[in-house]
């Protein structure tokens, strides 16, 4: 029986050798930015959502749900149902990989405690859903781009992916998050908050593409570098993505040049932009999005438009 990092994606894989390749200073900066997104988030729940009873899925529509229960505060259920998950997390992923998210879980429980004596800044249920959602999605990008993660469901959705392979993310999410909001209405009593509730999970979800994606849903990334080969090399290893050469001519240094041509998921782009950093900093790199990808990966050439 295989066990550990054996049983990894290759997207994991990649994932945990990026981590793995980050400079120091760019440690301490990752953890800058998420210590302020702890901060932003424990604002979303202890001044909007706990308050107004609003579960919006995940591990702190549970916590919310537990401190009901039990009056034990919310920040500290969050720490609590984290605890198991993240010891499977890290026996799966390794502590490296793990690390940042034990941080962010640790950080996001202790702000959300000491914020909770402040009280709601709004009674108002939608509008605590709305700006509670937006603020819980630019928490969340901010997270995930220093490559973290804010634990719980995140982690039982990777655990469950390596398991069900077919069985997509998104759909997952929702899942969980509909049996958290449809918990939440027989605690509280009242259906009107968990269908509050749903609004939080829905705004959160488009917010949160948009924080992390934009509009388009991918870059296209043209490199002209004179370490093409060392470039190329650890995208294929690192980010398990394909890259063309392109011939060029320099104008200015009358030399042929390979030009290197990739289109990358959105969520790779920051990845791909260090790892040209790293290997030539002063790289020519032109960035653009692309709206439309047919091919590996991407969309069919024979599906249709919708």
């Amino acid at each position: 029986m295989k066990s550990g990092r054996e049983n990894v994606s290759k997207e994991q894989k990649s994932e945990i050798q990026y981590e793995e390749k980050k400079t120091p200073k760019r440690r301490v900066w990752d953890y800058l930015v998420i210590t302020a997104a702890s901060v932003i988030y424990a604002v979303a729940v202890s001044l909007f959502l706990d308050p107004n009873s609003l579960a919006p899925g995940g591990i702190t529509g549970i916590a919310i749900i537990l401190n009901r229960l039990t009056g034990l505060e919310t920040g500290t259920w969050m720490f609590m149902v984290n605890i198991p998950i993240l010891a499977l997390g890290m026996w799966k992923f390794g502590w490296k990989f793990i690390l940042s998210t034990m941080y962010c879980t640790a950080a996001t429980s202790y702000f959300t405690n000491l914020l909770t004596p402040i009280g709601p800044l709004t009674a108002d249920p939608l509008l605590a859903a709305l700006v509670g959602a937006s603020l819980m999605a630019v928490s969340l990008g901010l997270v995930f781009k220093a490559g973290a993660t804010t634990g719980g469901t995140d982690i039982i959705i990777k655990l469950l992916r390596l398991k069900f392979p077919h069985l997509k993310t998104g759909f997952l999410f929702l899942l969980t998050d509909a049996v958290i909001v449809t918990a939440s209405a027989f605690v509280f009593q009242n259906l009107d908050t968990a269908l509050y509730a749903g609004v939080v999970v829905f705004i959160n979800s488009v917010m949160l593409d948009l924080v992390l994606y934009g509009r388009d849903g991918a870059k296209m990334f043209f490199i002209i570098s004179d370490k093409p080969e060392a470039i190329v090399s650890r995208l294929l290893e690192e980010l398990d993505i394909s890259a063309t050469y392109i011939s060029g001519y320099g104008a200015y240094t009358g030399t042929d040049k390979k030009v290197i041509l990739c289109v990358v998921k959105k969520p790779l782009s920051p990845k791909l932009e260090e790892i040209v950093r790293q290997e030539d900093p002063i790289a020519f790199t032109i960035i653009t999005s692309a709206s439309e990808i047919y091919g590996e990966g991407y969309k069919s050439i024979f599906s249709q438009k919708l």
